[in-house]
Formats: C-alpha cells, structure tokens, sequence
C-alpha cells in the first residue's frame, strides 16, 4: 500500500493509487478502463462502454434524493506521459510512483496523473461509498482527451440521462470554470532532400532543463519552448553564413502536443575549429541564461561530439526546416476582450521530429472564439507556402461558451463560498475541457468544471495540493448532497 492511502479523504486516496498502480497514458487507457468496468459490474452498477472505448457507470440515488435531478461525473482515463531524462520509465508497463512531499503529492521522476486521475478517483469514490448523499448518479470517463478528447468526439448519442454535469478536470482551488476555449491539430510538414555528409565534425546540440509545463494553462507564464529556443540558435548560427557553414542530419523535440516542450536536440554537421564552435555555444548558453534566469533558472545548452552521420540536410532542406521554426509564431497570439485575464488564441508547438522523408512538427492551435483559430491556421499557411513546407489540420474540438447564470453554478458557488469563507472565482479557461464536446451532443446539460490545485500539469514537475484535494471533496459531496428536486 502506497503512503497515500494514509492521505484523507481516504477513499479518494485509495482510488487514486490504484490509478496510479495501472499504466493508462494516451491511447493505453485499455487496462484500467477494463479494472473499473469489472468493479463497478462486481458492485452491481450498471457499466457499459461506448464505441469510442467511453466508459458509463450509473448508480442509483440514495433513499431521500429518488426524486432529484440526476447528476453525471465526468473525467477522462488518460494521462499525458512525461519523464525526466534520467528517469527510465515504460508508461505502458510501468506504475506512476506517487509519495508525499509536505503538503503536496508528486510522482518519482515522471508526470504525476492528477491531471485528470484525482477528478477520476472522486467520481470512483463516490460510486464506492456507502453513506455519501446523492441523486441519480452517472460516472462518465472518457478516452483520450489528452491528445485530441478522441473519446468526447466519438461519445454515443442519447447515453447519457443526466440534467447536470460535474466535469472534474479543473486545476484551481477557489475556483469554477464556466467556459473552455477550443483548439485544432495542425501537422508541419518539410519534405527533406538528402546530400551525402562531407563535413568534418559531427555535434549534438542538447537544449534541456525547461521547466515547461501545460501549452493552455502555462501559455502565458512567459516559460520558454525547448523547440523555439534551439530554433532561434540554429538560425543565428545560419544568418552568420558564410563565415559557419554547417548542415543539420537530425532535429527534434518535445513528446505531447499538448504540453511546452521542456528538450530539443539538434546533430550539426560543420567544418573548421570545434572549439571555436563549442565556444558559440556556450556564448549562446550565456545569453539564454541571462534572458531568462527567471522564466527557466536550469536552462543548459550543451554540445558534445557525435558519431558521424552519413547524410545531411541538402542546403535548401536545411535552410527551409530552420527558417520555418525560428518564424513560427508561438505562444499567446491574442488577449481576450470579454473575458478578463484570460488568453483569446495562442499555440505551441510541442512535437517535433525528423523521419526519412520530412521534418514533422505538431502544433496545438487554441482559442475562445472559432475567427481565433481561423487567423492562426491562416498565419501557419502563409508561412509554410513561404518556406517550401505544409500543414494539414484536423481534430477541431468547440470551446465552451460561457453562461453566468445557471442552478448548478449557483448551487456550487455558494457552497463552495461557504467552505473558504470568501466567494469563489468564476472563471473561463485556455485550455481544452471536454465540456464544449459535451455539451454539443447533450445541449441541453447544466455543467461546472472544478478541481483541487494541480500545479506543472503534463510535466515532470506536477503536484497536487493535499489540503485543496479535501476541499474540493468536501465541495463535491456536499454539491451532490444539495441537488435540488426535478421541476
């Protein structure tokens, strides 16, 4: 038993660690869906799955509340897979390792899964316990939303019986999310011509250390993209032509879409002095540093011989991959005008990769409003026309429209306001919720989205705070306990 368990409200702890226990990054969530399928069957709920793989368990209400409105928890089964460099760690294989830090619970050398496996492990609580208050109860848990909410795109109509939703996928104590913004996929693509490698030194440039961290919520915090960063020091080395000619056999980056890069690598193929060149880079290292001692304090650009590649980038190859990535525009585009405080559209770049045929990048478009996403992919078109690449989109997800003035919002923000002795925050988010999805196949749901505090989701760095996860406890049960009659 994990020295969670220990943790209150146990049985929420006790949940999570068996999440924990059972490998379900994106796209591998088969596992622990079929756990909770054959427990929930084994505790005489009704459990069925969808097909999109989306998982539907029903309860029904505890005596006293038969005749209240009917109330769905929503979660989603994956978790974004992210690991130290020095951290071997098979996501597919191998269980997530949470242990407890003060007042905060991470995970050994990877992501921690809070992000949505706390929301997840509530809604099993809740189905698990015997004296807990509640109406008419569904627990809805989706497949990977983490890479583009496949399972919300593809939930089955007229499912669901519910009148109000609890998405738990919010990483704010004190606060209530109303609204989402919207995203798109779009696919880089720069075909590469090869030439034979006739430079004398080989080196691999490593850019690590960034703090990264969630591409929604973390948009604006100012941290670096490991991929823009390297991009920018390519591209200075290539304007500096013809006094450093050099070639490329390899870039790449990130792993998530979805998340701030946090390491690049580039192989550079040049001829002349390497102690000149390992110099440039430590000048370059220095310039960074000071830039951002405060955004990313562990910055470290480095560059070390490497075994000598066969083929390079042919020069227009080179020169296109390069000036593409130091122009790609990154981060927030657009602060909104309605909402205060909160970023209108940005993207992030978050994979990059070299493959026998073309340098491939995987950008995630976001933004509150549809003409928000529509500018962008008009920004990432024109650049690409201009340096001899492409780019496809797909995966277009709704945001969340807001409405401020709704029963289960009411309900839920003087509840919660009684719980912290101040009145909560009403919030819309940058970041992709499943309730936009949702709410298009059931229109007609009242749905909040809120959560404990999770801070560095989609890092290695992610916590979540243990005195925020009793308070949302506390917020949920007694919201589902106050559930007004059917009208």
């Amino acid at each position: 038993m994990s020295e969670i368990q220990s943790l209150q409200p146990q049985l929420l702890w006790k949940w999570f660690d068996q999440i924990c226990s059972i490998p379900h990054p994106s796209h591998h969530e088969e596992q622990l869906a079929e756990f909770i399928v054959n427990w929930a069957k084994g505790k005489g709920f009704y459990a069925e799955r969808d097909e999109a793989g989306n998982l539907l368990i029903r309860k029904p209400a505890t005596k006293g509340m038969e005749h209240c409105q009917s109330v769905a928890l929503q979660a989603h089964l994956d978790m974004v897979p992210q690991a130290n460099e020095e951290t071997d760690h098979d996501f597919t294989s191998d269980p997530i390792q949470p242990y407890i830090d003060g007042e905060w619970v991470k995970a050994k050398g990877t992501t921690l899964g809070a992000d949505n496996g706390i929301g997840m492990a509530s809604a099993l609580a809740v189905l698990d316990s015997e004296n807990l208050a509640h109406p008419a109860l569904e627990v809805l848990l989706t497949m990977t939303e983490e890479v583009g909410m496949d399972g919300a795109l593809g939930l089955r109509k007229n499912w669901l019986q519910s009148e109000i939703m609890i998405n738990t996928d919010t990483e704010d104590n004190g606060e209530i999310y109303i609204g989402c913004a919207g995203g798109e996929n779009a696919d880089l693509t720069v075909p590469v011509q090869w030439q034979e490698n006739n430079y004398e030194h080989c080196y691999q440039i490593s850019l690590k250390g960034l703090r990264g961290g969630h591409s929604g919520c973390d948009i604006h915090t100012g941290r670096a993209s490991a991929i823009k960063t390297l991009a920018r020091f390519l591209a200075n080395l290539q304007q500096n032509q013809p006094h450093f000619e050099f070639s490329l056999s390899e870039i790449r980056g990130g792993s998530v879409r979805n998340a701030i890069p946090r390491e690049a690598f580039a192989t550079l193929c040049f001829n002349g002095e390497p102690a000149n060149f390992t110099q440039g880079v430590k000048s370059f290292e220095s310039l960074l540093k000071t830039e951002l001692a405060i955004a990313e304090p562990d910055l470290q650009l480095t560059a070390q011989p490497a075994e000598k590649a066969t083929k390079v980038f042919a020069p227009n190859t080179k020169n296109n991959v390069v000036n593409l990535l130091n122009a790609l525009p990154n981060g927030v585009i657009r602060n909104s005008d309605v909402v205060e405080n909160v970023v209108e559209s940005s993207l992030s770049i978050g994979v990059l990769k070299t493959t026998e045929d073309a340098v491939k990048g995987t950008i995630l478009v976001r933004s509150l409003i549809e003409s928000g996403t529509n500018y962008i992919n008009g920004l990432l078109i024109s650049l690409t026309e201009l340096c001899g690449a492409s780019v496809q989109f797909s995966g277009r997800y709704p945001g969340w429209e807001p409405h401020a003035e709704t029963p289960i919002l009411a309900l839920t923000k003087e509840i919660y306001g009684e719980l912290l002795g101040y009145e909560p925050a009403i919030k819309v988010i940058h970041a992709g919720l499943e309730c936009g999805l949702l709410k298009k196949i059931y229109p007609a749901l009242d749905v909040v989205s809120i959560g404990p505090t999770i801070v560095n989701a989609h890092s290695p760095d992610e916590k979540v705070h243990i005195p925020a996860v009793r308070t949302y406890w506390e917020l949920l049960t007694k919201v589902l306990a106050g559930i007004p009659a059917k009208k």
